[in-house]
């Protein structure tokens, strides 16, 4: 092998390697969120929209009104982040295959449109962050529906971002299928474990992300949200990280 192989190779074995580092921070920081909603947003989760509609059942079933109306607006905020995120990227990607500033792009881990997309989660984020604090962790009434919508919406916002990084079979919210593709190929002759690293260190990082917020909230309840503020900043700072491209 030449020497530019061997600098592909490199290039490619580093790219994939920040690829996970961002899937793990990505993981981490929606199993510490769903924690915090969970335990102080009405009892539901903000990405986790199967035991959502779960929960909708149950509270059809026993005439739960809160229950059901937590669980109306955590769809409703998470299916609005997927959206507007899904119209904007598939836009901003359409433009950019349109120019020539796609070479700068290819410079990085990914393009410039994911990083500005995970940014906005950011700033939702850090807006229920700071509605967190001012109700001194323990948000009720319309404050807690406002906080609920908008931390769901982010998570819809990474869920649709994330399908822009060219991961396969692979979430940063909803992990059954995560957990079922890691499964079956381990246990299947012959199965194809590429990608096995990645998808164990993301369950292993939403357990972390729990353990740590509940930690948290039964400790220092203000602190939560500096969790899912922490991975995703540093999800955008590593999706600007530079690659090389020489061939």
């Amino acid at each position: 092998m030449g020497p530019g192989g061997a600098c592909r190779t490199l290039d490619v074995k580093s790219r994939d390697q920040l690829l996970t580092l961002i899937a793990i921070a990505l993981t981490f920081g929606s199993g510490a969120t769903d924690v915090g909603a969970f335990v102080r947003l009405g009892g539901v989760f903000t990405s986790v929209m199967t035991g959502n509609i779960v929960f909708f059942g149950l509270a059809t079933a026993v005439r739960s009104v809160s229950l059901a109306t937590h669980t109306t607006v955590a769809i409703g905020g998470y299916i609005a982040g997927v959206a507007v995120a899904t119209w904007v990227l598939h836009g901003v990607r359409v433009r950019g295959e349109r120019s020539s500033s796609t070479s700068a792009d290819r410079a990085r881990v990914l393009p410039g449109y994911v990083s500005w997309a995970l940014f906005a989660e950011f700033v939702l984020l850090a807006g229920a962050a700071i509605g967190w604090e001012v109700t001194g962790a323990r948000p009720h009434g319309w404050v807690q529906f406002v906080l609920l919508a908008v931390t769901a919406a982010a998570m819809g916002m990474q869920s649709a971002t994330v399908n822009e990084m060219g991961f396969s079979n692979f979430s940063t919210t909803f992990l059954t299928g995560t957990l079922t593709w890691l499964v079956s190929q381990l246990a299947r002759p012959g199965g194809d474990p590429s990608g096995a690293m990645r998808r164990l260190s993301a369950l292993i990082a939403l357990a972390a992300g729990a353990a740590l917020s509940g930690l948290l909230v039964a400790n220092a309840a203000r602190v939560v949200p500096v969790l899912a503020l922490v991975a995703t900043l540093t999800a955008v700072v590593l999706c600007r990280a530079p690659v090389r491209s020489d061939d």
